[in-house]
């Protein structure tokens, strides 16, 4: 019955986690903030407690609950009133403007110039000189503004119109034909079979991925193994 127990209360924190995680919302690490961080590992602790928690499991599981609203009000306060977000997330702060270093904001953000320069190596910058402006973000990111001379050119400044590139959408994957995904394209099988028969493919299971975009660029990908392909590095 203890075994049981352990079972059910460990599938119970899971499943807590899991809906908590999905009501919060999801993003990626770097975009965390402090107070993010932090309420994300109390959570996992206190899910970890419930799986363990036999007599009154109901107890981490209230606890979670609470985490989780709180987390998402304080989240909801910050989009409705901008200005809280100066005392939830914090500002960002100016580390480097204008060729110039400013080591009180170094020490408000609790950094010290040997973190600096990691974190400007860290994004390719080596030579502070190319540097014209640099924020350290309320998520503890650093962003870099490089000065214009060292920024990559960019079509504009070579006067070139490049068309738009699109999103291509998946239509066979691992063999298997996407028929909705062909649909929302406006396209039929009839079409597809074309496209295949051009690239001389005789069933969509030799195919392990075709894509097309809205210019009906279409690009396929054969089931290759090592063998036919020739090993790696050969030309």
């Amino acid at each position: 019955m203890t075994f049981l127990t352990l079972c059910l209360t460990a599938l119970g924190s899971f499943a807590a986690l899991f809906f908590i995680a999905k009501f919060i919302g999801h993003k990626q690490v770097a975009q965390l903030d402090f107070l993010d961080y932090i309420t994300g590992i109390t959570i996992g602790s206190i899910a970890a407690e419930m799986a363990t928690e036999l007599e009154q499991p109901w107890k981490p599981l209230i606890a979670m609950g609470i985490y989780g609203v709180m987390t998402l009000l304080l989240s909801m306060i910050s989009a409705r009133f901008p200005r809280s977000r100066k005392y939830l997330n914090g500002t960002p702060t100016i580390l480097m403007d204008h060729g110039k270093l400013y080591p009180e904001n170094l020490k408000k953000a609790k950094l010290d110039l040997s973190e600096f320069m990691v974190m400007c190596r860290q994004q390719g910058y080596f030579d502070l000189t190319d540097i014209e402006t640099a924020v350290f973000e309320y998520n503890g990111k650093l962003t870099i503004l490089p000065v214009s001379t060292q920024r990559p050119a960019t079509p504009s400044d070579l006067n070139l119109a490049p068309q738009q590139e699109l999103l291509f959408t998946e239509l066979i994957m691992d063999g298997r034909i996407l028929e909705s995904n062909l649909r929302r394209m406006g396209l039929n099988l009839t079409w597809l079979q074309e496209q295949l028969r051009q690239h001389k493919v005789h069933s969509p299971q030799e195919v392990f991925l075709a894509v097309c975009d809205r210019n009906l660029k279409f690009v396929l990908y054969k089931r290759e193994s090592l063998k036919e392909s020739g090993p790696a590095g050969d030309p």
